[in-house]
């Protein structure tokens, strides 16, 4: 069975979703028309109050368990992003060597582009080579302020 909730935080609506022991999916809400009912499990609690402290700045590590979908490829790189710390960030390029495939920075790319789990696999602490802030599918300026949060810096669009 699939369960849905909705967190209103400082950079939008996001909607998460889960099963019985896993969150599935957290993604930003870009058409509030598009909303499913919510169906609320002890697992979407979890993950609604620690998202709730680490818009606080109370929590750099999530504990709520997830599980994404994808291929192979993908979850090697999402179990990569998820080794980089609160406040810290690292290169697609650092990404793909941890995978074992230093060749496969483009592939490492896109695979964090396709990351279900916004936040939680913290690919917005991914960056390019040249240090500056690619791509993020909630848009540049939610990892910007992402990492600005864990940073303790003030964000100013």
């Amino acid at each position: 069975m699939e369960y849905v909730t909705y967190f209103n935080s400082p950079i939008g609506e996001i909607e998460i979703k889960s099963d019985e022991k896993f969150i599935t999916s957290l993604d930003f809400v870009f058409k509030s028309n598009e909303k499913l009912p919510e169906k609320l499990n002890p697992v979407l609690k979890q993950c609604k109050k620690e998202l709730d402290l680490y818009f606080q700045g109370k929590l750099k590590t999530f504990t709520v368990r997830v599980k994404p979908e994808g291929t192979e490829f993908q979850k090697s790189v999402w179990k990569a992003i998820k080794t980089v710390k609160y406040g810290k960030t690292m290169t697609y390029r650092e990404i793909a060597k941890k995978t074992g495939s230093p060749d496969s920075v483009r592939a490492a790319g896109t695979a964090c582009g396709k990351n279900p789990v916004a936040i939680i696999i913290p690919c917005h602490r991914i960056i390019g080579s040249n240090g500056k802030l690619t791509g993020y599918s909630g848009g540049i300026w939610r990892k910007e302020f992402l990492l600005k949060l864990e940073k303790n810096e003030p964000f100013r669009d």
